[in-house]
């Protein structure tokens, strides 16, 4: 023991103790010189990370944006598209179905001594006397006659001759589908001729005389409002002959 002693002491000799190690230690805050360097970084900031090929944000732009101006003008008829729906007609008004003129006309025709307006009447207004037409049909039905197709077909032909004869008489001309209007308005007073054939007989002297009356008053509405419309003044008798016959033909129908 005494040799390993010896060799312990004679082994090394320094200066170095263990009381200096813990009071130096390493110091690896200040000693380090890449902890120096980054120590002085301020992490509160937000950290910018710049990669190839990566563009750095840019500023908000503060300038005018550039706003060209209007050098396209909308057409008419692309105008007239945009506008709104409160600006278009009636749907009854487009289909040519006005009431008001209805009523005038029908006033007119059961009133024979009324003056006729011409700018109304010579309007192509088929709806009164479809109207009227079907009703004629029903009133003869009720009395146990379908005559529907004598009804159309009789409209049709005398529709037909009254427009021959008118366009050689009158200087202006008129449209077809005025004097089946005109026509069919007339026929209201035959519709009250085939009423009263569903209440009594109209085979007897009173439905004879009835039924004259009402020829008399068709055809007499009837030469009035073509007269007016086409001013054919002094021609009222040539007119209403021919609208007799054709309302005498409706009324053997309501007869018998």
């Amino acid at each position: 023991m005494s040799g390993f002693d010896n060799f312990n002491t004679d082994f090394y000799q320094s200066s170095y103790s263990v009381d200096d190690q813990n009071q130096q230690g390493y110091d690896y805050t200040n000693n380090d010189p890449y902890n120096k360097q980054y120590s002085q970084y301020e992490y509160s900031q937000p950290m910018s990370y710049s990669a190839p090929g990566m563009m750095q944000p840019q500023q908000p732009y503060t300038g005018q944006i550039f706003q060209p101006t209007q050098t396209y003008t909308p057409s008419a008829s692309q105008s007239m598209y945009n506008s709104s729906f409160d600006d278009e007609p009636p749907l009854l008004e487009e289909l040519g179905i006005n009431f008001d003129h209805i009523w005038q006309k029908t006033l007119t025709v059961l009133h024979p001594l009324k003056v006729a307006d011409g700018s109304i009447m010579n309007e192509t207004d088929l709806a009164g006397p479809m109207v009227f037409c079907l009703a004629f049909g029903a009133t003869l039905l009720l009395s146990g006659k379908i005559q529907f197709g004598y009804v159309y077909g009789i409209s049709a032909i005398g529709c037909l001759g009254v427009y021959c004869l008118l366009n050689l008489m009158s200087m202006t001309g008129v449209s077809f589908g005025c004097v089946a209007s005109v026509l069919g308005y007339c026929l209201l007073p035959m519709i009250l001729l085939s009423s009263f054939g569903v209440i009594f007989s109209l085979q007897g002297m009173m439905g004879v005389i009835l039924t004259a009356a009402i020829i008399g008053w068709c055809s007499f509405s009837a030469s009035k409002i073509f007269i007016s419309a086409l001013a054919m003044d002094g021609q009222q008798l040539l007119v209403a002959y021919p609208c007799a016959l054709l309302y005498g033909v409706f009324a053997l129908i309501s007869v018998f």
